[in-house]
């Protein structure tokens, strides 16, 4: 029966997908190629005195790129630094330096980390003009970068790659925007909450008192979800009946966190030209993501262990409203992008079940990823997957038309070593250094031994690979962790960002080649599988000792 739920779950997520993919995925690829402006775009770029039609090279591109994201940081941690004398502080104080420099660049890089409690911790404004904003900027950069990257296939000895804040502004004004605004009209009509209320103090049935927030939710639900940002307006996220009130708006809420990444593939190919690459693409995510869900279903409704053995189901930290096949599709779905938003507790899955969730951020969020970054990130091992392919067959390795030589295998064998070298120091550092060990362990793990491990090196995936969800048994704001976990997010987002732009640019200097009989074809099955193969080999040499000393470790106890 949970296998049949499991599929028809899955099923109607599907569905909704593929009836969306072509029209927004073309639609997507309307706005990142026509030469129409709209009237507030081009008051926008009076404003910026920018000229639209002026092309950038990839060192530009870069700039522009760390020059509006560094803006946007230095604007977060100023307004909770000052959120005592904003209006709607709702007479919270500033939240501490390591705190706020933190939350800053968690959600200036597309990762909404959070080592607080967002109802207690920070007023209306700070949510509005500070994290909401992040929400649909940093959305619009990772698109913005995945667009410069296709660029650099598509474009002909150019040396070009557009314009970053003609990118950056269509992908907020004519996709994010007017799609998030359609979704939290949708969440609103289903419950989630949309006030200034402030806190409400009720008489409970018991008798007692509660004090109850309320806030703009469905307003930023809708983009935490749709901009795979995933910070939650609640401490309990997704859990949250204010935010997720019912099965069908988690349903809406998978689809939201799903449509966008599933759908530039099919921008992809319709900028290079051949709708058959963006389908190779497609299919590796959605391999991926289906096993994904798969196993980590089978493995929370076996119910190993005692306790989950003794209470007839693996239950504990999950939602009634979601049961455990809802939760499944949300975690998968959650870490197979970078949103990070829960709807459950990671930190009380199995310990097998556990690992499924870390592995699919481990895997570098490709299947299908955050809204840019999955699609950049899968281009570039799709680079690889071509340059291992070329090696056995002792050819030089072409990709759409552009020869991969060593600057381009170089730059991405760079790019997929960012992460792990995060992930691993950081963690390594917090038990390694004797300060650091002691913090850790007395103040932060709360479960002690190899589960400890496991959520000190899931705190450093989720924010080296800009993710953001946690699991949840972890006290994070220390010093120590808010400055390691900000500086891994900082690093986890933007180098990454400047090889794959450089990449871009390496690109578009070529001409594109012939394809002759030798072309190694990147479209069909055979291809697919290769490319499927070198995610999860890559990812299974560079984790699995960690992974065996955590949760393989606890899961074979």
């Amino acid at each position: 029966m949970t296998a049949l739920y499991a599929a028809l779950s899955l099923g109607v997520v599907v569905v909704v997908l593929a009836a969306l993919h072509r029209p927004l995925g073309d639609y997507m690829a309307h706005v990142y190629t026509t030469n129409a402006d709209w009237k507030v775009e081009r008051g926008v770029y009076r404003l910026l005195g920018v000229d639209p039609r002026s092309e950038q090279t990839w060192p530009v591109y870069l700039r522009s790129v760390l020059a509006f994201s560094l803006v946007g940081l230095l604007l977060v941690y100023l307004l909770q630094r000052t959120q005592q004398w904003l209006p709607y502080s709702l007479g919270l104080g500033a939240p501490s330096e390591h705190l706020s420099f933190n939350t800053a660049a968690s959600f200036v890089g597309n990762t909404n980390w959070q080592s607080y409690s967002p109802e207690l911790t920070v007023g209306y404004t700070v949510q509005l003009a500070g994290l909401a904003v992040q929400n649909f900027a940093s959305a619009a950069v990772g698109m913005a970068v995945a667009v410069a990257l296709v660029r650099g296939f598509a474009s002909r000895r150019s040396g070009t790659i557009g314009n970053f804040w003609v990118d950056l502004l269509r992908g907020t004004v004519r996709i994010l925007l007017p799609v998030s605004v359609l979704a939290a009209l949708v969440l609103l009509a289903g419950g989630v909450v949309q006030n200034f209320a402030g806190f409400t103090d009720v008489t409970t049935l018991a008798g007692g008192a509660q004090s109850i927030p309320g806030g703009p939710v469905a307003s930023q639900e809708a983009i935490k979800l749709l901009g795979t940002n995933g910070g939650g307006f609640f401490n309990a996220n997704s859990a949250h009946p204010f935010e997720n009130p019912t099965a069908w708006t988690n349903v809406l809420e998978i689809v939201l966190m799903l449509v966008i990444p599933f759908a530039l593939p099919r921008t992809f190919g319709r900028m290079v030209g051949d709708d058959r690459q963006g389908y190779a693409i497609l299919a590796t995510m959605g391999t991926l993501f289906v096993a994904s869900f798969a196993a980590l279903t089978a493995l929370e409704s076996a119910g190993r262990g005692t306790a989950p053995q003794l209470a007839g189901a693996a239950l504990e930290g999950k939602e009634a409203r979601f049961g455990i096949v809802g939760s499944t599709l949300f975690a998968t779905t959650s870490t197979g992008t970078s949103t990070g938003a829960v709807n459950s507790m990671h930190d009380s899955y199995t310990a097998l079940g556990g690992l499924l969730p870390m592995l699919n951020m481990m895997l570098g969020e490709v299947a299908p990823g955050g809204v840019g970054s999955g699609l950049y990130g899968m281009l570039v091992l799709a680079v690889i997957a071509v340059f291992v392919a070329g090696l056995l067959v002792g050819r030089t390795p072409e990709y759409l038309g552009k020869k991969i030589g060593p600057r381009e295998i170089k730059l991405a064998s760079l790019y997929i070593l960012v992460t792990p070298t995060l992930v691993l120091a950081g963690t390594a550092l917090s038990f390694a250094v004797p300060a650091l060990r002691g913090s850790v362990e007395s103040t932060s793990i709360w479960n002690p031994g190899v589960h400890g491990l496991s959520e000190v090196l899931y705190a450093f995936t989720s924010a080296a690979n800009n993710n953001g969800s946690a699991f949840a048994g972890l006290t994070a704001n220390t010093p120590w962790l808010n400055t390691a976990l900000g500086v891994a997010i900082l690093l986890g987002r933007f180098v990454p960002v400047a090889l794959v732009l450089a990449l871009a640019g390496s690109l578009a200097q070529q001409d594109k080649v012939p394809a002759t009989a030798g072309t190694l074809p990147t479209h069909r099955p055979q291809f697919v599988g290769l490319l499927t193969g070198v995610v999860l080999v890559l990812t299974a040499l560079t984790y699995f000792p960690v992974l065996a000393l955590g949760p393989l470790a606890e899961g074979l106890i």
